[in-house]
């Protein structure tokens, strides 16, 4: 079976997108990482990407003037290097629904908490660990999904869980759910790669 082509888009520093780059330097992943995207030019998930001889890609929002023409210029990228799975790995920005709707159950995103809970608008990065911390939760944790046009709304793939300490703090907890997708990020996006996710309405199953 040939290896599927795989685009990640990262906003920040790219430990996600350095989990699933291990994943695939090791064999453990099965398909090839063609293109790293980032909407900031100073994202270090862009030089991950270098570092790993992988195309990595700005892409300004000045430049296209709207998100309509912003995410216009992501999908041609992208269809024409014949992307077959984009993995969103701390991307903080919205996709069209043009873009979704193209990529149906071919985008995954990971977010840092147990879905549905501390996720939509507003939730993202350290606030999410704040959110839980301030609740008084006693267990948070990580969530891989496929992206649909709702915010985290969309078919959970596969979830773990972290306890939240009750000295814990943001960061601390922020630290150990890092751990966490670092493991399931890769797992996901294997699975995908072998055809071992299927997808019947909302529910997941993933294969052995």
């Amino acid at each position: 079976m040939p290896q599927l082509k795989i685009a990640v888009l990262a906003s920040g520093g790219g430990t996600d997108l350095q989990s699933v780059i291990d994943g695939v330097n090791s064999g453990y992943i099965s398909g090839k990482i063609d293109l790293v995207i980032s909407n900031k030019k100073s994202a270090y998930a862009l030089e991950r990407a270098r570092k790993n001889n992988i195309d990595a890609m700005f892409f300004s929002m000045k430049k296209y003037g709207d998100v309509e023409a912003y995410n216009e210029a992501l999908v041609k990228e992208l269809d024409d290097r014949h992307i077959d799975l984009v993995v969103l790995a701390g991307y903080l920005k919205i996709l069209s629904s043009d873009f979704i709707c193209k990529y149906k159950n071919r985008i995954m995103n990971i977010h840092p908490s147990l879905i549905p809970s501390f996720c939509g608008k507003g939730y993202y990065g350290m606030k999410v660990h704040e959110a839980a911390i301030d609740r008084g939760v006693k267990i948070s944790g990580a969530t891989v999904h496929f992206v649909d046009e709702g915010a985290d709304t969309g078919p959970i793939i596969c979830q773990k869980s972290v306890e939240v300490f009750a000295d814990d703090t943001a960061e601390g907890l922020q630290k150990r759910i890092l751990a966490v997708e670092h493991k399931i990020l890769p797992l996901c996006v294997k699975k995908y790669c072998e055809n071992k996710i299927l997808i019947e309405n909302r529910k997941v199953t993933v294969l052995d």
